[in-house]
């Protein structure tokens, strides 16, 4: 088998994500292999692996899950591949190797390959791609393939999921005889563009143009294919296709609608078209929806889609605590997009956010052991409430597994894959995005330079970077000023820099000739924040939140006793931090004075005539918000009433 040499990426020995790395290594991928082979007592059945032994002819019995449950097994393989590039694990690599290998003996002659269509509906190929998610499991698997391949060299899912493509480029064009139509949820779209990357085959990559140039267009390809299976039934979204952002062509499309991952899946796929292609339009399509998205649609926790109605964004402002759906796979898609991003523009702004994701809206969506699981992640919970309508999506607790378990394998291939995200290079610059303890090597001004970063970050916020050209080399070091952060220090070689006209666009440009072992010290203060939302986001009125460096902070009943809404918070009151090391992994936790309103003089009353409140005083601890209910659980809030 022809095999390539292994992928490298940065070695990361970060206390923070190695800590996550090793839970995805030790935890997560062990646990989630157990859940794709139903072998998790009081867990939702997957019954992942069964279909693909069904489809293979290796086993009886009947499809069992969602239309896309390959794409849990998918997202799985590729979460294993990053683990093996930081871990090797001979044992891991063989049981991919061999569901690898039962993935193959499951594609069909012609190259096509899902399992719900080959084992329940064989003849119903390609009659529903609004509902069905043919192309976006294939996507995801071919996503898979590409991490495997690059990782440990061996090709037989790349090979696998190329005869896949073929097969789909064969099916899909704007040529006579073939569906000039896409799928309802995006995802092939940005992974033949990795495949094109991988394999050098250019058609892969005008095949996802072609899927991103067709969506919107009119007539409307969903409306023809539902005359064509005599399904003439209005669509359920009160969008219409909004929802699955067809309802124009791409650069028409002036704010982020419909369902939140499909949204930011496709925006991916733009700005990587975008980044290849040149092409202006797109790019400028990528930068009109990304403010729309980050000004006007997320939340604190770089959580989108508020709505839980079509897992959806709503409009502009809306911004729910208590209802909000923000799912971890929107999260995730979201740093996705902002890594693309930077491959468009040198600007901080998108590594803000990045960064603003991977530290809340995406870890809360895990336990601290990686057993359990959030598919919503809401800004403030009241058990109770849960059980109301309106809030059914709403989990006072994380669970064990999903029936739709998209998130906890998505949420694992990100975190196995972190060093991804902390650096970007254009031609001899290199951009430092995220701080956090690696190792990487790069190839600058035709030099190999090892990099090497040092830091406790997001706890501390000293950075301290080595640079090592093989010899002495000219290039430029750009350094992120995190937006957050109002004043840094910085030094090379003991001495201080001032650095005030060297910044643009969030990066500080340090253009010097290096050599081995030059030592960069970048200091980053960061003092706890508290954090004013726009006007119009009406809930958030007479509010505040507590933010320190990247990390958002929320108060859990655990430490503050229940109805949290009725706690104010003192403009003027001193905030003081501690690490605490015990405590919930190792976390810097804030504590400061409040008050709490006196239910004492209230008696039996529900309601009574304004008078003077009593005001009893409380000590007020807040922790990280990706933190929150790995103790017992109860109330969580991030807004906190500010008391003028």
């Amino acid at each position: 088998m022809k095999t390539k040499q292994k992928g490298t990426q940065p070695k990361i020995h970060d206390k923070f994500w190695r800590r996550y790395m090793d839970v995805v290594r030790d935890e997560v991928i062990p646990y989630q292999w157990e859940a794709l082979n139903d072998r998790i007592e009081g867990a939702a059945p997957s019954h992942a692996i069964k279909n693909i032994k069904i489809a293979a002819g290796e086993a009886e019995g009947e499809y069992h899950g969602f239309v896309f449950q390959d794409s849990d097994v998918a997202k799985w393989l590729e979460a294993v591949a990053y683990s093996l590039a930081s871990d090797p694990n001979p044992e891991l690599e063989k049981t991919a190797d061999e569901l690898i290998a039962l993935i193959g003996r499951a594609q069909q002659e012609d190259g096509y390959l899902n399992t719900y269509f080959t084992v329940k509906e064989p003849n119903a190929r390609w009659t529903n791609l609004r509902d069905q998610h043919e192309l976006y499991s294939g996507g995801h698997m071919i996503e898979a393939a590409v991490a495997y391949y690059e990782v440990t060299g061996k090709r037989e899912l790349l090979d696998i999921m190329s005869r896949f493509a073929d097969y789909v480029d064969s099916v899909f064009g704007a040529e006579e005889g073939k569906i000039q139509g896409y799928d309802g949820h995006q995802e092939i779209e940005l992974a033949l563009v990795k495949l094109a990357e991988a394999t050098g085959e250019e058609k892969y990559l005008k095949l996802s143009q072609f899927f991103i140039e067709e969506r919107g267009k009119q007539p409307h390809f969903f409306d023809q294919e539902g005359v064509a299976r005599g399904d003439t039934k209005p669509f359920w979204y009160y969008g219409n296709y909004k929802y699955s952002q067809s309802h124009l062509p791409v650069r028409e499309q002036k704010e982020a609608v419909g369902h939140s991952v499909r949204a930011v899946y496709m925006y991916s796929a733009m700005a990587d078209l975008a980044a290849k292609t040149g092409d202006e339009s797109l790019v400028q399509a990528c930068k009109t929806l990304w403010e729309n998205v980050t000004n006007r649609q997320m939340y604190i926790t770089a959580g989108i889609g508020s709505s839980e109605f079509g897992e959806a964004f709503s409009f502009d402002y809306d911004l729910p605590n208590d209802t909000s759906y923000t799912e971890t796979c929107a999260s995730i898609g979201l740093v996705f997009w902002a890594r693309r991003m930077l491959n468009l523009e040198k600007n901080a702004k998108y590594a803000d956010v990045m960064e603003r994701a991977l530290y809340n809206g995406t870890i809360s969506g895990m336990n601290l052991d990686g057993k359990k699981f959030f598919y919503v992640n809401p800004l403030e919970v009241w058990p109770k409430a849960c059980i109301r309508h309106d809030r059914r999506h709403v989990k006072p607790e994380r669970q064990k597994w999903f029936n739709c378990a998209c998130c906890p394998p998505n949420l694992a291939r990100m975190i196995a894959s972190i060093g991804k995200y902390i650096y970007t290079q254009h031609d001899d610059e290199l951009f430092v995005n995220l701080y956090m303890g690696n190792e990487a090597e790069f190839v600058l001004n035709g030099e190999k330079v090892t990099i090497i970063q040092k830091t406790d970050y997001p706890w501390d916020e000293t950075v301290s970077i080595s640079v090592s050209p093989q010899s002495e080399t000219e290039f430029t070091l750009a350094l992120r000023v995190p937006g957050w952060c109002r004043k840094a220090l910085l030094t090379i070689n003991g001495e201080h820099i001032d650095f005030v006209d060297a910044i643009k666009d969030g990066y500080v440009y340090i253009k010097r000739l290096w050599k081995a072992g030059d030592k960069v010290e970048f200091v980053l203060q960061m003092p706890v924040e508290r954090i004013k939302a726009h006007p119009n986001v009406r809930e958030n009125a007479g509010k505040v939140a507590l933010q320190r460096g990247p990390i958002v902070y929320c108060i859990e009943e655990a430490d503050n006793g229940p109805n949290l809404p009725n706690i104010f918070f003192p403009r003027d009151a001193e905030i003081e931090t501690s690490f605490e090391p015990e405590i919930l992994g190792g976390i810097t936790v804030l504590k400061t004075t409040a008050e709490r309103i006196s239910e004492s003089t209230w008696d039996e009353q529900l309601y009574k005539p304004v008078d003077k409140e009593q005001h009893q005083p409380i000590t007020l601890t807040a922790i990280p918000y990706y933190a929150w209910c790995n103790r017992e659980p109860g109330e969580m809030l991030v807004w906190i009433n500010e008391k003028i």
